[in-house]
């Protein structure tokens, strides 16, 4: 077929001999491509003529029974097989199947742009979340504000969902585990305070050994790191939370047994999984926290010695026993943030070097 808005121009003598005759083998699916094939064949003025033959066997006759009730009523009429049939009724049938089809169409594309505006919308904040990481000149204030919002999660998951009591033991656990405080159940006292005390209580210990800890970096690094921290994060889990929702969107379509919608199912299901994903990216940062650095790795012994001799709890008892440093993986830390400086060139925008090619075939090949 010719491209849209290329009239077939007839060769001398065409015109006389009956112009351009378009022979259809089957009908499409969309009447929009038959009338476009249909109007190959006469254009400004051209004589022409078409037709087009359709199988009772064709998908598109027996997705809707059209072929089934059209092959009886050709029976009855005593018509036998391989016989050319032509009749407006087969028309019509044709048409209604097509109309039925575009109807079922529509609705799985507008289907497809709802879901798709629910990916959508949690792109938006993560990469909103992203760009504000890199563009702040103060770091540290996320940092700050990611260890409030996320230590009282932290604290909500060692409480007994039965009781609704705090498990001191566990938080302990817990606390320790992301962070190099060395608490002890004597000096932490959580059970001589409320949720609200013991969440203070913890803030404060966290804010102060990060403090001790920055007062060790390199100044002239600090805020790459924290960047670095923040973004890993950002990047790593994103990217899981991408392959959760595939499989969301695929498993989604179940609910149709439970007589339920499944677009807001998927909804439902997709908000809980983007509140765990920013939880789990908050989380993910206070674990990578203590365990980043700017230094060598011998010296986070150092780092952690410092942490813990500035509580004056730990001072008191004597104790200056620091636990075995982890190994520390190499990171390389930008000394900037990756922005882009110039503008964006297309692939088929001219190539900035003055070639007077392509971008894609210049300087954008390689």
């Amino acid at each position: 077929m010719a491209g849209r808005g290329t009239d077939i121009k007839l060769g001398e003598g065409i015109a006389e001999k009956g112009g351009l005759f378009v022979i259809g083998t089957e009908r499409h699916r969309s009447r929009r491509v038959d009338r476009q094939l249909r109007g190959r064949c006469s254009r400004q003025g051209d004589p022409g003529k078409s037709v087009f033959y359709v199988s009772f066997e064709d998908d598109l006759m027996m997705q809707f029974g059209a072929a089934e009730r059209m092959t009886k009523m050709m029976e009855r009429f005593g018509l036998e097989e391989g016989q050319e049939l032509e009749h407006p009724w087969l028309n019509k049938s044709v048409e209604n199947a097509q109309k039925k089809v575009e109807s079922r169409d529509y609705l799985s594309r507008k289907h497809i742009l709802e879901y798709d505006d629910v990916m959508n919308n949690q792109r938006s904040v993560v990469y909103g979340y992203r760009n504000e990481v890199l563009q702040t000149e103060d770091p540290h204030a996320l940092i700050v504000e990611i260890i409030e919002d996320a230590l009282p999660s932290l604290v909500s998951d060692c409480t007994d969902l039965e009781t609704g009591n705090l498990i001191p033991e566990a938080l302990l656990q817990t606390v320790n585990t992301h962070f190099p405080l060395g608490l002890t159940a004597a000096d932490a006292g959580l059970e001589n305070r409320s949720d609200d005390g013991n969440l203070e209580f913890l803030t404060n210990q966290i804010k102060a050994a990060y403090e001790v800890k920055t007062n060790h970096e390199n100044p002239e690094k600090i805020e790459d790191l924290e960047r670095w921290v923040i973004l890993h994060s950002i990047d790593q889990l994103w990217q899981e939370h991408l392959y959760e929702m595939d499989n969301l969107r695929e498993s989604v379509g179940n609910y149709r047994y439970a007589q339920k919608d499944p677009l807001v199912e998927y909804k439902h299901s997709a908000y809980e999984l983007f509140v765990g994903l920013m939880d789990r990216i908050k989380t993910e940062v206070l674990s990578n926290l203590f365990r980043t650095t700017t230094s060598r790795p011998e010296d986070y012994n150092r780092v952690l010695r410092s942490i813990q001799l500035s509580r004056p709890d730990v001072l008191a008892e004597g104790n200056t026993t620091v636990a075995p440093a982890p190994k520390m993986p190499e990171i390389q830390i930008p000394k900037t943030p990756l922005r882009r400086e110039l503008p964006k060139v297309g692939r088929n925008d001219p190539c900035p070097c003055g070639s007077g090619k392509k971008y894609k075939s210049c300087c954008g090949k390689a």
